[in-house]
């Protein structure tokens, strides 16, 4: 029990780690999104040369592990003279920037995906039906084809960032004190084993309950008129 005891004397260093492991979370979940949205688009619509390379490229980012995006930006980068000669290289020798560029394309990538399978997956019937009262292309997709694939995703929209809030524990690796990182400086003050990452397990389990309840009531409100319909 003393372990747990002395944990609030050191409330700042998870406080610390609790900050960054929700900001890297929140501000890579939002980029990422607002970049998958569109590429997907482009993606169904199977626009030429454009298509392919952002195919290739959500392939690069979704075929190699997370942990080796990060080293290679946040020590690879550093290789390039004309990078660190460019006005980018305050921002990009930040391990801070390099975690959440990495997250965020790595997440995009497979956004992506997802989007583009739940776009597939709208029924051909309701888009003829937009289009038969007289909605323009943009209309039918801001009001039929994009909703109805937001409600499609939902679910793996949250295992998703769920994926994201395990992936940010690498953050501990390039200098970042997260969760993990916290627990571990409290382990390494106190000569414990266990009790930091407890500590932080349980705070990272709070944040999936969270983010659980969330979903759940959005999914409830967003499909609400499918409940009414018997579906």
């Amino acid at each position: 029990m003393y372990a747990f005891e002395v944990v609030f004397d050191h409330l700042p260093l998870f406080l610390t780690g609790l900050r960054n492991t929700l900001l890297l979370l929140v501000l890579s979940a939002i980029f990422s999104f607002v970049l998958a949205v569109p590429l997907a688009l482009v993606v169904t619509r199977r626009v030429p040369v454009a298509t392919p390379i952002i195919e290739t490229v959500s392939y690069v980012f979704r075929g190699t592990p997370l942990i080796v995006q990060v080293y290679l930006l946040y020590y690879g980068l550093a290789q390039f003279a004309f990078i660190r000669a460019s006005v980018l290289w305050p921002w990009l020798r930040e391990a801070w920037t390099c975690l959440l560029i990495a997250f965020t394309f790595g997440t995009c990538a497979y956004l992506i995906q997802i989007l583009r399978g739940a776009i597939e997956a709208v029924p051909h019937g309701e888009v003829e039906a937009a289009r038969a009262v007289g909605m323009t292309p943009f209309q039918t997709l801001r009001i039929v084809v994009l909703p109805n694939a937001f409600r499609r995703a939902l679910p793996n929209f949250e295992n998703e960032l769920i994926f994201l809030l395990h992936a940010t524990a690498i953050a501990s690796l390039v200098t970042v004190i997260d969760l993990v990182g916290a627990g571990r400086n409290f382990n390494t003050i106190y000569y414990f084993t266990y009790e930091g990452f407890a500590i932080a397990g349980l705070l990272y389990l709070a944040i999936v309950g969270i983010l659980r309840l969330s979903f759940a009531l959005l999914e409830k409100r967003l499909l609400v008129h499918l409940r009414r319909a018997g579906i």
